[in-house]
């Protein structure tokens, strides 16, 4: 396992963290199928495997970060040799002591070596620093990785929005408690 520095985000980072490769590749799924009966609606989620492995584009336009990080209460950045090779962004909603990951991307050359974990790790002690009582995880129905990151860590579904991004893909919401 490689070790990962973590630590805020400083503007001279935004540039790098843009130029991450944003994309993923997926062989599956969590389809949504909704039935309505009556006064009846039922949701149910279950994993597929694709036919084939599948690019997954990010959801958001990785441009606008240089815009939008003044305004998250939290980005954190995974550096390797004074290198940004990861991020994730928090926000905070003090009223009910939740937070949401709204955003985690990894290099390509160091995903699944421990940054999104190092990541995740942060933001629990982040969240947990500021008597947050519960993170949820926000992700793509196709976001393999990041479904298997929350599992690992204790996360549990919790939730969906149909057409939540601008590319009109359903967000599977992820939760826990903190201790």
């Amino acid at each position: 396992m490689i070790q990962f520095e973590i630590r805020p985000a400083v503007a001279t980072d935004i540039p790098r963290l843009i130029a991450l490769d944003h994309s993923s590749a997926s062989d599956y799924v969590w389809q949504l199928e909704l039935r309505r009966e009556q006064a009846q609606v039922a949701a149910n989620f279950r994993e597929v495997r694709l036919p084939r492995t599948v690019d997954v584009m990010y959801p958001r336009d990785p441009s606008a970060l240089g815009n939008e990080w003044m305004r998250r209460d939290a980005v954190l950045v995974a550096v390797q040799k004074d290198v940004p090779v990861g991020y994730l962004c928090a926000m905070e909603d003090q009223s009910s002591a939740v937070a949401w990951v709204t955003d985690m991307v990894v290099a390509p050359e160091v995903r699944r070596k421990g940054a999104a974990s190092a990541l995740l790790t942060a933001a629990q002690d982040w969240a947990q620093e500021r008597g947050i009582r519960r993170l949820i995880l926000e992700m793509m129905s196709k976001n393999q990785g990041g479904i298997r990151l929350a599992q690992k860590f204790g996360y549990e579904f919790c939730g969906y929005n149909d057409q939540y991004y601008p590319t009109q893909d359903v967000a599977l919401f992820f939760g826990r408690a903190l201790k």
